[in-house]
């Protein structure tokens, strides 16, 4: 029984029986191979196996867990409160931060990026996720330009993310 073991660890492309079978049809162990694969399993050491062989990695944790367990890029919800979070140590400033009820019922609080906002309770706003580094506890930023928030005014710069149309040339 002992050796079966070491056998299954030591060579894993080869398949052992653990009942034996009747003498006729007892099949040798290089016919029980496992199925093809491009890459060559390789063997674990002697060490390896007394050592309790390999163990998988742990799986790593989402950033915004509230969209990827839905697997949704984002998700409506409705604000709850508006408020200012102070940011972590070496920074100072007021963030912007609205607590939110997603459409899934999770309550998150969410980062409003831009400078001023219309936000207020019972605001309607489109979650997307992508944590505010600086602001502990907050994974999630809300998408300016859509639904209820609208864009930030008279941004020329990166526009895009801001929700800003490109403004009128002015008429000479």
């Amino acid at each position: 029984m002992a050796t079966s073991i070491l056998h299954r660890f030591l060579m894993p492309s080869i398949r052992l029986p653990l009942s034996l079978p009747s003498k006729k049809s007892f099949p040798s162990p290089l016919s029980s191979r496992r199925a093809f694969s491009s890459t060559p399993t390789p063997f674990a050491t002697f060490n390896q196996v007394v050592k309790g062989c390999r163990t998988a990695q742990r799986a790593r944790h989402a950033v915004s867990p509230a969209l990827h367990d839905v697997h949704a890029p984002e998700l409506k919800g409705v604000c709850l409160k508006v408020g200012i979070t102070s940011p972590k140590k070496p920074n100072s400033g007021q963030r912007k931060t609205a607590r939110i009820r997603l459409s899934t019922g999770r309550i998150i609080t969410a980062y409003i990026p831009g400078e001023g906002h219309n936000v207020q309770q019972h605001s309607v706003v489109l979650v997307r996720g992508g944590r505010s580094q600086d602001c502990p506890g907050v994974r999630y930023h809300l998408v300016r330009g859509a639904m209820d928030l609208g864009g930030v005014g008279n941004r020329v710069t990166s526009r895009s993310k801001y929700g800003t149309k490109k403004p009128k040339k002015a008429a000479a």
